[in-house]
């Protein structure tokens, strides 16, 4: 419970949002560069202006115009309209207080309330199955999965590793950054999966005071490095705490108990630290599969890429929106329209690999290596086979199989192993692993040779 004099989180953020109302001018510059508003079939005949100040009417009151609507639904979370903001104002936070503002309206809190926890319980789920279906207890622990996530270490770390949830669902992803940071003998404690949730599902679900909860609770275990930093690889978390939590937070109590680093931006300022470790050429040609959503990290990524060995980066001239592939799902026909034009795009300049890197971003491509002539892969895989480090991706070499029942079989060591039941794992490998595949693959086509006789990883 919080203090009694204390101001509510919900009271705080709507504080908060009002200030951020009061500042914007509604000059319509955000809508303008917005990379949502065509896909999403807004008319340009609608003034840029009417569309920002409808957004302004769906924070306060939940009700607006349609094209506002429509707007604050379709965000990809690229980010464009902050950078196009000349007064300080964050367009994409009040999107998201927009979408709060409809839920409020559309629902009673208790429905809203239902629907967060229903998501949670559901992430969850598919969480704990997927990594427990690629990973023992020994390795699950070093990703905080066990006592690791809550014990206070005997000297407090550097950084605190905040994975978020999603990626333990890819957990080769994870265990890379981990060996890295330890190859540069960087200090840090791992936190993360659904028992540190950043809030997000809750906020989506229009429960802003539950979002609060959750989110002050993994901020209180994320709070403990003798640096005050907080490496984070989610970018859905690290735009939940940077843009609505910590802020809320510091008005709250007048400062933020951290400050949070995207870890490609924490790895591309060692990048002189770094470099002695790629010692091994990787010699191939490679495009990099970009979200903007996160200011400087496609930057690093692309500038950690040029520094390994070997590695020749080609751009493919595609379209780069959205935080990660998941927040494109906001325009299905359009994310699918992407993903292929980039598939294409990659083949016809003969990479040997497309390189993401978002875990969203591998789940959601990594199945197309069985019918395209290029390896998926994510760019921490590039920089450990430079230094030496590898990590088997479990996850793609199940989801590439294509058959519930074998992957289950396949997996059966560790079903046992962690007690789980084969029924429930089988009911999570067809809609979390399956079923999470925007763009069908090329069912009955026959796999193309691959680009330089690379074998798929």
């Amino acid at each position: 419970m919080p203090p009694m004099n204390e101001v509510p989180f919900e009271t705080s953020l709507a504080e908060y949002a009002e200030d951020m109302l009061d500042a914007c001018t509604r000059c319509g510059k955000c809508v303008e560069a917005c990379p949502s508003v065509e896909p999403a079939g807004i008319s340009r005949t609608t003034k840029s202006e009417d569309i920002i100040g409808g957004i302004l009417e769906l924070v306060r009151t939940g009700n607006g115009p349609e094209a506002s609507r429509k707007w604050a639904q379709s965000c990809m979370r690229s980010g464009a309209c902050i950078k196009a903001c000349s007064y300080g104002v964050n367009p994409r936070f009040l999107l998201s207080m927009a979408r709060l503002g409809i839920a409020k309206s559309d629902n009673e809190l208790a429905e809203r309330r239902r629907r967060g926890v229903e998501r949670y319980r559901d992430g969850s789920r598919g969480v704990n199955m997927l990594s427990r279906l690629q990973l023992d207890a020994d390795v699950l622990e070093r990703l905080g999965q066990r006592s690791a996530s809550v014990a206070t270490p005997v000297e407090a770390p550097d950084f605190v590793f905040y994975t978020g949830c999603n990626v333990l669902k890819t957990p080769h992803i994870a265990l890379l950054a981990l060996d890295i940071m330890d190859a540069l003998g960087v200090s840090y404690q791992v936190m993360g999966g659904p028992s540190h949730c950043c809030g997000i599902l809750q906020l989506k679900s229009g429960d802003a005071e539950m979002a609060g909860r959750m989110g002050s609770s993994t901020m209180e275990k994320l709070s403990h490095s003798n640096s005050g930093q907080v490496i984070s690889w989610c970018p859905s978390c690290y735009v939940q705490y940077t843009e609505t939590i910590l802020p809320t937070v510091e008005r709250q109590h007048g400062s933020r108990p951290f400050e949070m680093n995207p870890f490609m931006r924490f790895l591309g300022d060692r990048l002189g630290q770094l470099k002695p470790h790629l010692q091994r050429r990787v010699e191939m040609r490679v495009a990099l599969h970009r979200h903007p959503g996160v200011a400087g990290v496609v930057d690093a990524a692309a500038e950690i890429l040029t520094a390994v060995p070997g590695i020749e980066l080609v751009d493919l001239n595609q379209p780069a929106v959205g935080l990660q592939s998941v927040d494109v799902g906001a325009l299905p026909k359009y994310k699918r329209e992407l993903q292929l034009m980039e598939l294409e795009a990659a083949r016809d300049a003969g990479v040997d690999a497309l390189v993401a890197v978002y875990h969203s971003d591998h789940r959601e491509l990594c199945a197309h290596e069985r019918d395209w002539p290029f390896r998926i892969m994510n760019i921490l895989e590039v920089v450990g086979e430079s230094m030496g480090l590898h990590r088997h991706d479990r996850y793609k070499e199940l989801k590439i199989m294509q058959d519930a029942d074998q992957i289950v079989a396949d997996c059966s060591d560790l079903i046992a192993k962690h007690s789980l039941d084969p029924g429930n794992a089988r009911d999570v490998v067809v809609k979390v692993l399956l079923g999470d595949q925007p763009l069908p693959l090329r069912r009955g086509a026959p796999p193309e040779t691959r680009a330089g006789g690379v074998e798929p990883s």
